[in-house]
């Protein structure tokens, strides 16, 4: 988030809290979120702090009563947005069809899977017949029948055993490679997702749905695909035989069904709502703590920490309860079910003693049908048991699909500039990020090939958007933007943004080595041309000195690295990707005098013979600018070079004097 950006949005939520007396739910979850980034960066004025604390509590006194005097829970409270909204239920037999559709390409495996099944539900269905005649035989003294019938027995054990595990090993690769394919599609998802949606979605959150829902949906698979199966199986299979082996207790066992399903219907209701709310609260809380790991400093900076653990513990302990109502319901699944079975094998008993009476079945029967009793309930109670397993899936499967759901980043373009030159042409530019909140108002520059041009301003007069709209990281609402006379949207975004070269004040690094990071921009880069970039680039010198040189592993954000020397490497990076363009986005601002030398020294010549923009609040950095644009709230109040605007004595000189006279911007 930029000074631009950050000040557009206050507005909004100022203009929000003047009509309503409140900010929304959403609003006050956003604006929570981007106050810490804003007093990290400095955007923030004490005024503006007192103004967000105002917001805040008034709207968060007014969600209190709200809440107290709704029956109805409400999880949008505190966090980076409105999760209500977002995490809206689908239509929960689409999100099931939908998952299954994953399983389209597994079709060897679901085959596989299915026989292995239906040769274990045989084995299990056929033994206790098996055993009913050895009890017959030993009932009626025809001795020469059991060892024969136990041989036989003995078989299907051994097979139902072995397939047994057959099923459990396919169940394991077909689970893993479905979550895979899912778990891909997510990261493609995010990797081509618009900066707009990072820029409006807590990260942690994102994260929750990468790690967190797909584990849910992974472990699910693995535990609950072949049972759901065998039961199925299992239960028309053993219905089967009940009938064929006395249908009056099968219809008293029908009975004790009707029961488990009015339970299983009653339980499962409440369950799917708690079990969904638990998922909105674990990204929440994901968010949370991601927020306060990536903002410690501040937080510790305004001594926040028992704030920041009070929020901590607000949501944690939503998290809690409806955790608890969610395990309680989903626990209490099985004992039920068990208890209705009991008192069905006690009603199956007494009836089944008085038909042995009667003669009208063997005693080998009754133990035969106790057997197919305890079979027909068992799937029944583990389908029940695991469906507290599968509303977690469902619900996770629902905020993934969620993601899934979200439009690419537009970079459609026919052109791919194989050729690019470098003239820039910004033709009558409106923009905004929020509607209603402009940033900048017909802007018109033309920036020529080979040409340095700076943009200079205070801080929120647009500096930094007009880098944004240049790669295509938002689209304009008016005018347009032209590149060799193509227009922007013309332009593929990959190609338009391979030609550009870009050097941001906040670094990025990634946890590898040195050598992988300065080839991020062309992996086809030789060690030559590396070695003479970081020559090149002041930075050769800090790199040797190491232990291992271009093979060192520098730690997540190159955390190992001063932040000279790792903006040089970025500036070095840059420069491998040779760009038609370059833009140096504050590139000096957050580093001391000397160090600043350095980095001018590599920016020079970084920026020999090509088409550069300089943003700078540093005047002293871009006094030899072929052209200098001074911006004051989204527009061009001067233009000229360095001598030039000196001599009007306006903006810029006002800007240049006040800096040099220690006043700052």
């Amino acid at each position: 988030m930029n000074k631009e950006k950050w000040t557009s949005l206050l507005e909004g939520f100022k203009s929000e809290f003047k009509r309503n007396g409140k900010l929304s739910k959403a609003s006050r979850a956003k604006l929570n979120e981007l106050k810490l980034e804003a007093i990290d960066k400095g955007y923030i004025t004490a005024k503006e702090l007192n103004d967000i604390a105002k917001m805040i509590i008034i709207t968060s006194k007014s969600q209190a009563v709200e809440k107290k005097s709704s029956p109805q829970i409400n999880f949008a409270g505190r966090g980076p947005r409105n999760f209500n909204q977002a995490e809206k239920a689908k239509n929960r037999r689409g999100t099931i069809s939908r998952l299954l559709s994953y399983f389209k390409t597994e079709f060897n495996i679901i085959l596989f899977l299915l026989l292995s099944i239906i040769i274990v539900v045989a084995c299990q269905v056929i033994t206790p017949r098996l055993q009913s005649n050895v009890i017959d035989a030993i009932d009626n003294y025809l001795f020469r029948d059991v060892p024969r019938q136990l041989i036989i027995m003995l078989i299907f054990f051994v097979v139902l055993s072995i397939f047994n595990l057959i099923q459990g090993l396919l169940s394991a690769v077909l689970s893993q490679r479905i979550v895979k394919k899912m778990r891909n599609d997510l990261f493609v998802k995010i990797v081509n997702l618009p900066i707009t949606y990072f820029d409006t979605h807590s990260h942690g959150d994102i994260m929750s749905r990468m790690t967190n829902d797909v584990d849910n949906i992974s472990n699910t698979l693995a535990q609950t695909l072949g049972s759901l199966f065998s039961g199925v199986l299992m239960i028309a299979g053993t219905v089967i035989m009940m009938f064929i082996t006395c249908w009056e207790l099968a219809l008293l066992s029908c009975v004790i069904v009707l029961l488990t399903v009015i339970a299983t219907k009653f339980l499962s209701k409440a369950m799917r709502k708690f079990y969904k709310k638990r998922q909105l609260l674990l990204g929440r809380l994901n968010g949370t703590v991601e927020e306060m790991v990536v903002g410690h400093k501040t937080v510790k900076a305004f001594s926040k920490e028992q704030s920041a653990i009070a929020d901590f513990e607000e949501i944690s302990t939503d998290l809690t309860k409806t955790s608890i109502f969610a395990e309680i319901l989903g626990g209490s699944m099985g004992p039920i079910m068990n208890c209705i079975n009991n008192i069905g094998f006690v009603i199956i008993s007494l009836c089944g003693g008085y038909f042995a009476y009667k003669g009208i079945i063997s005693i080998g029967i009754i133990s035969a049908f106790i057997i197919y009793a305890k079979q027909f309930s068992r799937p029944i109670n583990e389908i029940a048991q695991l469906y507290g397993q599968l509303q977690t899936a469902i619900a996770s499967s629902e905020r993934v699909f969620v993601v899934l759901d979200e439009a690419l980043e537009d970079k459609s373009g026919n052109n791919t500039m194989d050729e690019m030159n470098g003239v820039v042409e910004f033709n009558n530019v409106d923009f905004s990020y929020v509607m209603g909140r402009q940033v900048l108002y017909n802007f018109d520059l033309k920036i020529n090939r080979g040409q340095k041009v700076a943009l200079v301003g205070a801080t929120g007069s647009g500096k930094t958007t007009v880098v944004n709209l240049l790669m295509r990281f938002y689209n304009i609402q008016n005018g347009s933007i032209n590149i060799d006379g193509v227009n922007i949207l013309d332009i593929d975004s990959n190609a338009l943004r391979n030609n550009i070269g870009i050097v941001l004040q906040d670094t990025v690094l990634f946890k590898d080595t040195i050598r992988n990071n300065l080839k991020y921009a062309d992996p086809n880069i030789t060690d030559e041309e590396m070695l003479e970039a970081a020559k090149e680039c002041n930075c050769d010198t800090f790199i040797n000195q190491m232990k291992n040189g271009y093979d060192s592993i520098l730690s997540e954000g190159g955390s190992n690295l001063s932040l000279g020397q790792r903006q040089l490497l970025t500036i070095c990076r840059a420069f491998l990707s040779k760009p038609k363009i370059l833009i140096l986005d504050e590139a000096t601002s957050s580093v001391d005098t000397r160090t600043e030398k350095h980095i001018q020294d590599a920016m020079i010549k970084l920026m020999k013979n090509r088409t550069s923009l300089i943003i700078a609040h540093r005047l002293s950095t871009i006094q030899d600018a072929d052209v200098i644009v001074v911006m004051d709230k989204g527009r061009i109040v001067e233009l000229g070079n360095h001598e030039e605007l000196l001599a009007k004595k306006g903006k810029y000189a006002d800007l240049y004097n006040r800096q040099f006279a220690g006043e700052g911007i």
